[in-house]
């Protein structure tokens, strides 16, 4: 029985495990965006998160900590230096696993792992927030809006056309 045993071994010995996820784990600070499967990401992402939040506070302990589980220096200098600005005032959730589909070759199962802050498109992509008109009981409400003028000509007459149709 596997009681209590919470960690996904991922089919590799301790040794081969952690080399691989401290390898992903600089390549995604690196990149700030890398392929994977989904079993591989979600172990990454236990690991990488509690590294993130310890890059909050730029020490020299934090630094060593960070560098005895990344073993990479050009990495850890990344982390503290442009990682850790953008997601200090994020209270956790830094990573983002988006699924792609399975592998071609054995069917596994694949996805993109990111960093939060760091896709623009998701960023600058808020969508402006409207408010949706239900054609329920609209001829009312047009009015009232249009006796207090608060509606221009062009919607008042956008409403007529669809209370027509």
């Amino acid at each position: 029985m596997r009681h209590g045993k919470k960690v996904n071994h991922l089919s590799r010995k301790s040794a081969h495990r952690k080399a691989m996820l401290s390898n992903m784990a600089c390549s995604l600070i690196e990149h700030k965006r890398i392929n994977t499967t989904v079993a591989k990401a979600k172990a990454l992402k236990v690991y990488l998160e509690p590294l993130l939040t310890k890059s909050k506070t730029d020490s020299t302990h934090s630094r060593r900590v960070v560098f005895s589980y990344l073993k990479s220096k050009e990495a850890v200098t990344e982390l503290f230096r442009e990682v850790a600005p953008k997601i200090a005032d994020r209270p956790g959730g830094y990573m983002r696993i988006i699924r792609i589909g399975n592998r071609q070759g054995d069917n596994a199962e694949m996805c993109m792992v990111e960093l939060v802050d760091f896709n623009e498109l998701m960023l600058n992509d808020k969508p402006a927030k409207t408010t949706r008109r239900s054609r329920r009981g609209g001829a009312s409400k047009a009015a009232d809006t249009a006796a207090e003028g608060t509606t221009s000509e062009a919607e008042a007459s956008t409403e007529a056309k669809d209370e027509e149709e």
